[in-house]
């Protein structure tokens, strides 16, 4: 489908729940940008469940987002429960902006909901030439290492960091071994999980793609103790305590669900999702130029890696992304049946054409 359709459809939807102009175009852009991307899991096959949370009282469409707490080089953000697509740029532009004058700036943010793809916002710094930092925690659905208990989300990190006339080094990942919305995808077309994604509700490891749905678990990046789930564990957590612990939003099992059906837990310790963003200006460690020309030097480097018997080439973080949106930015983003009628309900229910 072309862009331009999906971008009305979406803008016109989150205007229709009550966005500003400004706000419902900002959540468009962000929400797009995972499909551009080729994050399909992130992007419009969400738009249902922003929708769903909106109904249920959860998600707040006309926020007050307001710098609560801060120093010269961090701060803590109250996203006043609104669209997470909204919060976490405006955070980042907090951090933005303290970078510009302190070298720094990291912001943790609180009551706030689910916020996208992490690398979108990381991006941001690299127009000034500085590096961005973005995390967020989740709906608690991965079990630690040992355990068959929910306790943490997929907790994703992402890293953005400028090069001279290379493109930049993007790292977006989840501290699981797959994110739930690759999960989702794995249901939509009623296909196995790879061993290592879940385990059922006992702890055994499957591959029944709809193990969440039967009491099961993602599983830590690295999927069990032999293989490092350790250190997805590990990885996991500290994206829960900078993004949650350290702002105020709630924690570990008491983060609040993005499905709107599921109820919330009880003895919440804080306030909605948490975030966590980060500005380094490069030019707080050396010349922005110098830094990026060995940058370039990094990536051509890394790339000219020799491959495994003549296999697949050695990507750069952020390649595979990168010419995916070249690709969907000229024949448009695909969409599969499943999305394409939840789109479509969307509409319907606020009179909004998929066209």
């Amino acid at each position: 489908m072309a862009y331009d359709t999906l971008f009305n459809f979406v803008y016109q939807v989150f205007i229709k729940i009550g966005c500003t102009e400004e706000h419902a175009t900002l959540a468009t852009k962000v929400l797009l940008d995972a499909d551009v991307r080729g994050v399909d899991s992130h992007g419009v096959a969400r738009l249902s469940g922003y929708i769903r949370l909106w109904e249920a009282g959860r998600i707040n469409a006309t926020p007050d987002i307001k710098v609560v707490y801060e120093t010269p080089s961090t701060a803590v953000v109250d996203g006043d429960k609104g669209l997470g697509l909204v919060v976490a740029p405006f955070a980042m532009q907090v951090a933005i902006e303290k970078a510009k004058v302190a070298g720094t700036g990291w912001v943790s943010v609180k009551n706030s909901n689910h916020f996208g793809i992490a690398g979108h916002h990381a991006m941001m710094a690299l127009e000034n030439d500085m590096i961005g930092w973005a995390m967020t925690n989740a709906s608690a659905l991965v079990a630690p290492t040992f355990s068959n208990e929910r306790m943490l989300g997929t907790n994703p990190i992402a890293v953005a960091i400028p090069a001279g006339s290379e493109p930049p080094f993007v790292a977006d990942f989840a501290t699981t071994t797959a994110s739930n919305g690759k999960l989702e995808i794995l249901q939509r077309k009623d296909a196995d999980a790879p061993l290592g994604w879940v385990q059922d509700k006992d702890g055994n490891e499957t591959t029944n793609a709809n193990a969440l749905k039967q009491g099961g678990a993602m599983l830590p990046l690295g999927g069990d103790r032999e293989h490092g789930s350790h250190k997805g564990y590990a990885l996991g957590s500290i994206v829960d305590i900078f993004s949650a612990v350290l702002s105020g939003a709630s924690y570990g099992p008491w983060a609040p669900p993005f499905p709107a059906y599921v109820p919330m837990p009880e003895n919440m310790p804080g306030e909605g999702l948490g975030h966590f963003l980060g500005a380094m200006r490069v030019d707080a460690f050396r010349p922005a130029a110098e830094f990026k020309q060995h940058m370039d030097n990094w990536i051509k480097r890394f790339r000219a890696a020799k491959p495994v018997n003549g296999q697949e080439r050695v990507l750069i973080p952020g390649d595979p992304e990168r010419e995916m949106q070249a690709i969907r930015q000229q024949e448009g983003i695909p969409l599969v049946m499943t999305v394409v009628s939840d789109l479509e309900a969307v509409g319907e229910k606020l009179g909004v054409k998929l066209t």
